[in-house]
């Protein structure tokens, strides 16, 4: 039996072969020969960018490998709004990707809407970037793909029915920002939350800046409009070629991709979060006199980025002593 890497190579080779005409009729895109482009995905996930909580160890920041399809209009790998198949939740959630693969094959084989399937090797840091080669044509000019966020409960970015064709011509260059998007599969809150299945499932949300509009949230910063962009993907036109295309083979193992540099990054402020008080103490001092007590307080979220500091961690009160001396 051959290996991991090798069998997952002769899956994508035999989706990368399958195409056919999708139902529904006339596509709208008329452009003439195949189209061939690189697609190049750039993680901005920095400590800088998401302050709150940023996985540092048990493991880092990281992005999954890029798993992705070209497809005509009858096949939706993910939707906003909509219920995720059984192999993106596993995607997902583990990183598990042999239950999609087949969910694509199957869309190849049964209603013919999926041309070719491309991935991208994993990333091992949040800043990092990594890049593949893909194929369109004229019935099966839409883009979709997904990288888990890890750690995360399901969190995933990714891109849905991106059309690379614009009437009857190819676009010569396509970049779009990615922000951060709930399967709906797994209730955690944050980055390293155990597992807690949602139930009943839910739909796909986009993860805001203020939704879930919850203090825990790993994404949760009041104080923003909106997120700064957790990653970017290119797309680019590649110079045609009369050769067959072949899927690339992907590598599971990500081989020292590029770290960018990450000083133009964002600078999200994370304002200090307190405990609550603790109750007060008693309260000393002597007979015939005013006495003193206090209570404290603890640092649960350090500030960074100009956040708003911590404010005073203990009160003093005045109070008549219970047990004077």
């Amino acid at each position: 039996m051959g290996t991991p890497t090798t069998s997952w190579a002769l899956f994508l080779a035999t989706l990368g072969s399958v195409a056919g005409l999708p139902l529904g009729g006339e596509p709208s895109c008329t452009a003439q020969h195949l189209a061939k482009y690189r697609i190049t995905f750039t993680g901005k996930w920095s400590q800088t960018a998401f302050p709150k909580q940023y996985p540092l160890f048990r493991p880092p920041a990281q992005w999954s490998t890029l798993l992705g399809a070209t497809h005509s209009s009858d096949y939706s790998m993910w939707k906003k709004n909509e219920y995720v198949s059984n192999g993106l939740r596993d995607f997902a959630e583990r990183g598990e990707a042999w239950a999609l693969m087949e969910e694509i094959e199957a869309a190849g084989e049964k209603i013919q809407s999926v041309h070719g399937v491309f991935s991208a090797p994993a990333v091992p840091t949040g800043t990092g970037q990594t890049s593949a080669e893909l194929e369109v044509h004229a019935r099966h000019s839409l883009v979709s793909f997904v990288v888990r966020i890890v750690p995360s409960p399901d969190w995933f970015v990714g891109v849905d029915s991106l059309d690379l064709c614009e009437g009857d011509h190819w676009k010569d260059q396509v970049s779009v920002d990615l922000f951060p998007y709930d399967a709906g599969t797994d209730s955690g809150f944050t980055f390293s939350s155990p597992n807690f299945a949602t139930i009943p499932q839910d739909t796909v949300t986009e993860i805001t800046s203020s939704f879930p509009s919850h203090p825990a949230n790993s994404f949760y910063y009041p104080r923003l409009k909106s997120l700064p962009p957790m990653a970017r993907v290119s797309l680019v036109r590649l110079r045609h070629s009369t050769r067959a295309f072949v899927p690339p083979t992907p590598d599971l193992v990500s081989r020292g991709n590029e770290i960018l540099n990450i000083l133009s990054a964002p600078e999200t402020p994370l304002d200090c979060e307190v405990s609550l008080w603790s109750p007060w103490g008693l309260c000393g001092g002597h007979c015939g006199t005013l006495g003193s007590k206090s209570r404290t307080r603890y640092i649960r979220v350090q500030p960074a980025n100009d956040g708003i500091p911590c404010p005073e961690l203990e009160e003093k009160a005045d109070c008549i002593p219970d047990n004077c001396v």
